[in-house]
């Protein structure tokens, strides 16, 4: 019997998402809240033993055993998650993410951030919460892989008037791909506004093309409370507001050198009682596993990105 655990981050949405050139991508948005996937193997039978309501982890765990030749194992999964399902905060990429690393860790591999990218993308669309950093990624197919910066100080209040978003039935939406089209000239200035603002470490620019970015969205899927959110964090000084594109959340970004989400909270729930909040900041992504001394000291390393891939027209 092996066992390993892996962690990886959840999101507030993201940051920007469209396409261009017919190209999807998105921009990460993660978050310091995290799934923890323990993985325990044992020889024989190649049964999967998981939370039936976690089917993609189950996947993800049998993919990575077959990907690495060792399909004869069976596996006993155990998953510990703060992230709601079914809001936009990345909950199954976080799962998978954790899961595709904790059974590389179980056999002994070093997994790369692309295998885990390319496992994810196997089972579904996928946030690319498994790259360091903020990065912008094919969340489709995986052609875009770039790392964009290291994320500013940024806090976030994350607010879910409720309701579920199907991301799986999202992504099918027929119209999706015209849809995307439309708005391609407001996701190209958003991108680059978010490009600079990491680069220049402007969280005023970053905040804004967040902002473009989730008011452009609104023809794809409405959040009838986001220009009463934009309005808010406006008072607040916050420098913006972000979506998820394909979930129910709405994140105000804020300044904690001007205000903190702490302080925020109390004038949000004034506002809108009805929402659900949580108070988080922005990190950087990437999957941690959990190493182990002789001394039984452990604690969680980050995998390292290793990918090249960059945005091409060719």
């Amino acid at each position: 019997m092996i066992k390993a655990s892996a962690l990886a981050p959840g999101t507030c949405g993201e940051l920007v998402q469209g396409s261009i050139d017919g190209i999807d991508f998105l921009v990460t948005c993660p978050v310091d809240i995290f799934s923890k996937v323990d993985v325990t193997l044992t020889r024989g039978e190649n049964i999967i033993k998981c939370d039936p309501n976690r089917p993609k982890t189950a996947q993800a765990v049998r993919r990575s055993l077959i990907r690495y030749g060792e399909n004869f194992y069976s596996a006993y999964i155990e998953v510990k998650s703060g992230l709601p399902t079914g809001k936009g905060m990345g909950s199954s990429s976080a799962d998978i993410s954790a899961a595709v690393a904790a059974t590389a860790r179980a056999l002994g591999y070093e997994v790369d951030p692309d295998e885990i990218a390319d496992i994810a993308l196997s089972i579904e669309a996928s946030d690319g919460v498994m790259y360091e950093g903020i990065t912008l990624f094919d969340h489709r197919q995986g052609r875009i892989r770039r790392l964009l910066g290291k994320p500013p100080s940024l806090e976030i209040l994350v607010l879910d008037p409720g309701g579920e978003v199907d991301t799986l039935l999202f992504n099918r939406h027929p119209e999706l791909r015209e849809l995307n089209r439309k708005k391609e000239r407001l996701v190209i200035e958003a991108l680059n506004l978010v490009e600079e603002g990491l680069r220049k470490d402007d969280i005023e620019a970053l905040g804004t093309g967040a902002t473009i970015s989730a008011l452009a969205h609104q023809e794809i899927l409405p959040k009838p409370l986001l220009e009463d959110v934009i309005r808010l964090s406006k008072e607040l000084g916050a420098v913006g507001v972000n979506v998820a594109h394909s979930g129910t959340v709405m994140g105000v970004l804020l300044d904690p050198r001007r205000v903190t989400a702490e302080e925020a909270e109390g004038f949000v729930r004034k506002r809108f009682p009805q929402m659900q909040i949580l108070k988080t900041r922005l990190i950087g992504g990437g999957v941690r596993i959990k190493e182990c001394n002789h001394d039984s000291s452990c604690a969680w390393r980050k995998y390292r990105n290793s990918s090249t891939r960059i945005w091409s027209k060719s």
